[in-house]
């Protein structure tokens, strides 16, 4: 387990999200993803590598927001909505990460398309407390 607290966790997640998917500054994301990262993702080629050339090969539009976020030990678990990735609507995301030795060591998620207020049939919006404009 990580000796760091799960709010240290949670916080260097979310600095990793932002610093590859909403900066796009590869050369310092290496330093949260480590070179023998795990990716369990059916849809992300393995390792770091897979991670980066999938984020090269998304528009320039691609936005990462997160929303609610959870850590226990060395796991931190965070809702998710992945914007201006060139597919009809937005997905939402579940990510689970496991920490080790500062960096995210595995990753696994659940992504599911955006549905609209008229496509939901609870009513409820599936990321935030409202729909998307």
């Amino acid at each position: 387990m990580s000796k760091t607290s799960p709010d240290d966790n949670k916080a260097l997640v979310l600095t990793a999200f932002e610093t590859l998917f909403n900066r796009r500054d590869y050369w310092a994301a290496e330093a949260f993803w480590p070179p023998d990262y795990v990716q369990h993702s059916a849809h992300i080629a393995p390792g770091r590598s897979g991670l980066f050339d999938l984020i090269r090969s998304a528009p320039e539009t691609l936005r990462y927001e997160h929303g609610l976020i959870l850590a226990e030990g060395d796991h931190v678990m965070v809702h998710g909505r992945f914007s201006g990735h060139g597919r009809p609507a937005p997905w939402i995301a579940v990510d689970i990460l496991r920490i080790a030795h500062g960096r995210l060591a595995e990753h696994w998620d659940g992504l599911k398309d955006e549905a609209t207020r008229e496509q939901s049939r609870s009513g409820s919006p599936m990321f935030g407390p409202e729909f998307p404009a």
